[in-house]
């Protein structure tokens, strides 16, 4: 019987499996081939490499994904390294092998043309390798950009850039689409962090090693020293292999890469002894432990495959290449078994014949809609498209050096935040000396970063540019010698360049060339003479060059040595004789403001006291007229400390105190600026005020050829008021003059020119200003111009070290015996801003006495604001506390008396004695009358007078019924 069951049972699993088996031979002839075609470079081993990727994509993908029923066919098409072989494989994909999908092809000038094929077709085109962005410009809704797009890592490139400081940059890249496709994206991104390209070196895809060797020789020649490739690997390795040669690998220079060559560094192996220094940007892919399975597993298929190469490592697009394949297959999965018919195509458009019988495919658009929605986590890590390109990823920062062509990682570029970051920190590089990158070591087995720039050994010198004028030689002169044919130039410029450039790390030759005709005469004006940098004939522009913003638009300027602004020139006059005959003179030791804020203190002071001893003080009390007469008597009274008024609470003689102290300081300071104002020799500008000349039609002075003329013009000066002047001399002529004399009645200049002026002639000129904005002298240098930023930094060394001001004493004599004439003559009366803070005190001081008596009185008889009768309106309590404030606080010491009792009622009254008489002043008029007031008896005959506002406001509600 055990037998028999043992029996059955075996039966029974061998025809399960039976079954089973016949399940999935069923399911294996029930998929779905999908054809799909791929253009590769078969002749290179890159080519070979992705292909390869590619099947093991598929082969893993249908080895985890059995129940799928579609399967992808590849069929494999050689380009030939050709454009035109690239565009003829993919025909002949689509018309013959009529694919639903197209891998590939790998360059971006082959992409270009297979894009249209595949547009005009309904066949997607999936590159993984093609990198150009100007693919994007197609707008083809065919076409997916599996490869980062070379556009994304330009931040990355300009980051390190300005991480560095480096002001001058230059790219080299190959004469074809791949390359000129991320140029106006880099430079773009190079200016966003003040970084220029002065020149683009373009070199042929098919360039010969000489050819080569020229243009970097032509590189040398030029100051800069940071320069950035593109281009495919083998020009690259040409291209460093010749910078090795020729000595561009030294310290000093500065290589850095994109990643069409940092993501293929394994594949330069052969020339990384030349590449050691360089900075490569690569795609940063996540070393994973899938990662690690299919690299091990790739390269024991690969060499089993083509057991003739060796040592070939996978790269970035090789990685791409595997999620491609992975993508493709998923999208022909949700497209499932719908029709794969395809109908012919309208002919009419096509010359060919070829193209006349292209197909359109049916099935290419609903691949199309699936692969923009395909998303999955792939090798080279997350896989998502937007607009048909793949998102923006990491970009790692490799510095080559050492053996094995790894390179070592020093930073990485995130597209989360925009900004380089290493392993230990991060650092926006837009913040100052900040570095955001590891330790690099640089060509030359050199440490330390290298500035970007050098004086070319066999270049010629800086041709510097000087101005030629006639007035004003103490900044800039020029003497012809006669002798040797040529000009020396001196003056305060000139010696603050050469002290400027002797600070310098470095030697800079140069040669100051005077801009000027043969005869000598000036060649031109000084925007003529700047914009010479501009056309390239002059190198520099040193002189008493002043910084304006229409001449920035052409040069770059150093920082400024010497002051700024524009200054008016006027003759000083003695003011004194025509103040002391000034009837209104006692009004002039303070300004206004402060006038008007006395007097309105002495207001609220008066109303503050009134407020505070109105209730309590026979001297405050009276007839309305007679108590804002007394208010306002003894608050001015307080200027001369007359007031005879006795003031009796503690609030209001805390806040006199300090009143008091006020006024007395202010009258002190009066007292001491009017005996200044009439007695000291007062001198002060002729006239302080440009308006006042134009206003008067004035005439005024400016320089011959000077911007200041186009400023006086815009500020409204008529051609006829305005006279050229050229020497100091003839400035000092027509100032002496005036301006009724056929002179002029002020010079307006800039600082520098006016203050060696006013230091030749200080006893009779003075400087008021600045009235006009400007930014001063500077040294004038082409657009990008690295040598801006070293001379900024020797000129305020130069301020630093005291040289400047030696170098200013050297040619701006000054006469010891004159006084400082550049001082401000501003009016001297006092203004408020020198009291303000008395002022203040005395206002909080004021302002709190009358909120704590104000406070006190309310809560005194807070019964009479809150009476139990809700029926009384609010009006009438208000009114009957004005009543109650009116009237004299008899429980007050103040008012206290001696008392008697009328023996005929037997009542008591109160008779309030003022207080003593005052016998310098006539009695107020309210002391001479019966001050007692009726208050409200107790039943034991006791004055009781809290009840008085009770009974006051009884009455009046019973008055109102």
């Amino acid at each position: 019987m055990e037998n028999r069951k043992r029996r059955i049972s075996i039966n029974l699993v061998l025809l399960s499996w039976i079954f089973m088996v016949a399940a999935i031979a069923a399911e294996n002839t029930s998929t779905i081939p999908v054809n799909v075609g791929v253009v590769v470079d078969l002749d290179e081993v890159s080519g070979k490499m992705y292909l390869s990727c590619i099947e093991m994509a598929l082969s893993d993908f249908y080895a985890s994904h059995t129940q799928y029923k579609t399967r992808v066919v590849l069929n494999t098409s050689n380009s030939h390294e050709d454009v035109v072989g690239a565009a003829d494989a993919a025909l002949d994909l689509i018309t013959n092998v009529e694919v639903k999908a197209i891998l590939g092809p790998m360059t971006s000038m082959q992409a270009t043309f297979v894009v249209k094929l595949g547009e005009k077709a309904h066949v997607p085109i999936i590159s993984f390798s093609a990198t150009s962005p100007s693919l994007t410009s197609l707008q083809s809704s065919y076409f997916f950009q599996f490869a980062q797009n070379d556009s994304t890592q330009v931040k990355a490139i300009s980051g390190i850039v300005q991480n560095f400081g480096w002001r001058r940059v230059v790219p080299i890249y190959v004469d074809n689409m791949y390359g000129e496709g991320i140029m106006p994206f880099l430079i773009d991104a190079l200016l966003e962090v003040d970084a220029h390209v002065p020149y683009r070196s373009v070199i042929s895809q098919s360039a010969t090693d000489d050819q080569i060797e020229i243009e970097l020789y032509e590189l040398m020649t030029m100051q800069t020293r940071v320069f950035i490739v593109h281009m495919m690997p083998k020009l690259a390795s040409q291209l460093f292999a010749k910078a090795k040669e020729i000595g561009m690998m030294n310290k000093g220079f500065v290589w850095i890469t994109t990643n069409g060559i940092g993501d293929r560094l394994k594949a330069m192996e052969s020339v990384l002894n030349s590449m050691q220094g360089v900075l490569c940007v690569e795609t940063d892919v996540s070393d994973t432990f899938k990662l690690r399975d299919f690299k091990t597993r790739w390269k024991r298929q690969f060499q089993q495959e083509n057991p003739e190469i060796i040592d070939v490592e996978l790269d970035a697009f090789g990685y791409r290449a595997y999620d491609a394949a992975f993508a493709i297959a998923m999208a022909v999965e949700k497209v499932g078994n719908a029709s794969f018919g395809s109908q012919k195509g309208n002919a009419s458009s096509f010359n060919s014949t070829d193209l006349g019988s292209l197909k359109v495919s049916q099935y290419g658009s609903n691949v199309s809609n699936a692969l923009s929605l395909t998303s999955f986590r792939g090798l080279a890590g997350n896989f998502s498209l937007v607009d048909r390109q793949l998102q923006l990823s990491t970009f790692k920062i490799v510095n080559v050096n050492g053996n094995g062509g790894r390179g070592r990682a020093v930073g990485y570029w995130t597209p989360e935040n925009g900004r380089l970051v290493n392993s230990t920190n991060s650092c926006n590089v837009s913040a100052f000396n900040c570095d955001a990158l590891g330790p690099i070591i640089w060509p030359g087995e050199s440490l330390s970063v290298p500035k970007g720039w050098e004086i070319p050994e066999n270049g010629t010198k800086l041709r510097i540019g000087v101005p030629v004028r006639d007035g004003f030689s103490e900044f800039v002169k020029v003497t012809p010698n006669l002798r040797t044919n040529t000009s020396d130039v001196t003056g305060f410029s000139i010696d603050v360049f050469k002290a400027a450039v002797d600070l310098l790390p470095y030697a800079l030759p140069y040669e100051l060339i005077p801009y000027a005709y043969p005869n000598g005469s000036s060649a031109g004006t000084y925007n003529d003479l700047i914009y010479q940098v501009y056309l390239g004939k002059f190198d520099a522009v040193v002189g008493d060059a002043t910084i304006r913003a229409n001449r920035t638009l052409y040069v770059d300027f150093a920082m400024p040595y010497t002051e700024s602004g524009v200054v008016m020139v006027v003759p000083i006059i003695d003011s004194t004789h025509s103040r002391t005959k000034n009837a209104w003179v006692f009004l002039q030791p303070l300004t206004w403001g402060l006038w008007m804020t006395i007097l309105c203190f002495f207001i609220f002071i008066g109303f503050v006291i009134w407020v505070l001893e109105h209730r309590i003080n026979e001297d405050f009390r009276g007839p309305p007229s007679y108590q804002v007469g007394t208010s306002f008597w003894f608050s001015f009274s307080t200027i001369v400390f007359s007031q005879r008024e006795r003031v009796v609470s503690n609030l209001g003689r805390f806040v006199m105190i300090i009143w008091v102290f006020v006024v007395l300081i202010v009258t002190q300071s009066y007292t001491a600026n009017l005996a200044s104002l009439l007695t000291v020799q007062q001198l002060r500008p002729a006239v302080d005020d440009l308006n006042v000349l134009l206003r008067n039609g004035e005439k005024v002075g400016y320089m011959k050829d000077a911007f200041v003329y186009d400023l006086l013009i815009q500020r409204g000066f008529d051609d006829s008021k305005l006279k050229a002047c050229g020497s100091m001399e003839e400035i000092d002529d027509a100032l002496s003059k005036g301006s009724a004399n056929g002179g002029i009645a002020a010079i307006v200049h800039e600082t520098p020119y006016m203050k060696l002026f006013v230091a030749k002639y200080c006893s009779k000129y003075t400087m008021i200003g600045p009235i006009f904005k400007t930014d001063g002298f500077g040294f004038a240098f082409p657009k990008g111009s690295p040598l801006v930023s070293e001379i900024t930094q020797a000129i305020l060394n130069l301020t630093d070290d005291g040289l400047m001001g030696m170098i200013e004493d050297k040619w701006i004599k000054k006469d010891s015996n004159c006084k400082n004439s550049t001082g401000n003559f501003s009016s001297t009366a006092l203004g408020l801003e020198s009291f303000w803070g008395l002022f203040l005190i005395a206002g909080i001081a004021s302002i709190f006495a009358l909120i704590t008596s104000v406070t006190s009185f309310l809560y005194e008889h807070k019964h009479v604001l809150m009476p139990p009768d809700s029926g009384t309106s609010k009006w009438k309590r208000i009114r009957a506390m004005f009543e109650i404030f009116n009237k004299r606080e008899l429980s007050s010491h103040t008012f206290r008396s001696s008392r008697h009792t009328d023996s005929y009622t037997g009542t008591r009254h109160h008779e309030v004695k003022g207080s003593s008489p005052n016998h310098n002043w006539p009695e107020s008029p309210q002391s001479c009358i019966n001050h007692a007031d009726t208050v409200s008896v107790s039943s034991r005959g006791q004055a009781s007078p809290e009840t008085n506002p009770t009974l006051e406001l009884a009455i009046t509600v019973q008055e109102t019924h």
